[in-house]
């Protein structure tokens, strides 16, 4: 007999993916499934399968204490979307693609929207675009900057700061990089030891750390105050990693700097209440705000969800 698989994220847009689920499980797919109704359907599954992109529910103690869940696979190398430590405390396997080094080293599209955001930001094409649409046609309030003239710092210099860094230093721009944990060999990239101190001498900031402990709040006042008045800053990671409130409040006193962010904190609970997305509403001019679509490539989540999958088939064969 099947094991029972309760899928909690889109996959229906996947070529072969929900074929390849029936085959090996016995399947409930609900993706935009509440908090309320999967705390009341858990029980009746073994495995859960999802992904922080869509997700609107905190997996914690509260969803999983009555279940008999006996692992949790999500397609992702990010997990905060999912309580770990709850997991470890009742020994459910959490299967992630963290670590999956082989596979990760293929995906760059985090990478090339973070680029992307860089290049739009660089030469206000949203915001001249919108302009147009309101019947405007001058460049005068657009005048951008040519990326070979700019110095852009990559915080964190993992898989994808390195992609990322890359596809900066095509365009000719300087690249610095601060990673404390990686030992940085790439020549053409400067090396900063010590970020607070030369926070100033960048144009463009992008952020590609995880949401670890030591990182949520990361970048904060201490931080920001460092920063030049016009600044860009890039946020693919996780909204944890910043601190919003201090973010808004030195956007505000720096009408010149601009934030273009993946990913806000709290997305998974109610993204409508975070103070990011509400200021983002009001229309400013400041900040640019995608849902979670770094990874949402079709050849990216074909790679990712079927390596993810087979990780748990792989659980699942082992522990009949």
């Amino acid at each position: 007999m099947k094991n029972k698989l309760l899928v909690i994220t889109p996959v229906k847009h996947i070529e072969n993916f929900e074929k390849k689920i029936n085959k090996n499980f016995n399947s409930t797919y609900f993706p935009f499934i509440s908090r309320k109704k999967l705390k009341k359907i858990i029980n009746k599954f073994d495995y859960l399968f999802t992904n922080p992109n869509m997700s609107k529910v905190f997996i914690d103690s509260e969803i999983l204490f009555k279940s008999k869940i006996k692992a949790i696979c999500t397609a992702s190398t990010g997990v905060n979307h999912i309580d770990i430590n709850y997991l470890k405390k009742n020994k459910i396997k959490l299967i992630s693609l963290t670590k999956e080094k082989s596979l990760i080293k293929k995906l760059s599209s985090t990478a090339e929207l973070a680029f992307g955001m860089t290049l739009n930001s660089v030469r206000n094409i949203y915001l001249s675009s919108q302009s147009v649409k309101k019947g405007n046609w001058t460049y005068l309030p657009f005048i951008g900057r040519m990326m070979k003239n700019l110095n852009i710092c990559t915080i964190g210099y993992g898989r994808l700061g390195k992609i990322y860094a890359k596809y900066c230093l095509n365009f000719g721009a300087k690249v610095f990089a601060y990673d404390p944990y990686i030992k940085i060999k790439n020549k053409r990239v400067k090396i900063i030891k010590n970020l607070q101190k030369e926070l100033n001498r960048f144009d463009v900031i992008s952020l590609n750390i995880h949401a670890t402990k030591t990182n949520i709040n990361f970048l904060n006042k201490n931080l920001l105050n460092c920063l030049k008045k016009n600044v860009i800053i890039i946020n693919t990671s996780r909204g944890e990693v910043v601190n919003e409130g201090h973010l808004l409040s030195f956007l505000k006193k720096n009408r010149d700097a601009q934030y273009s962010a993946d990913v806000i904190s709290g997305e998974q609970k109610n993204y409508q209440e975070n103070i990011m997305f509400k200021k983002f509403k009001k229309k400013t001019n400041q900040i640019l705000l995608t849902p979670h679509i770094g990874g949402m490539t079709s050849d990216g989540q074909k790679m990712a969800y079927n390596h993810a999958l087979d990780m748990l088939i792989r659980f699942d064969k082992q522990n009949v």
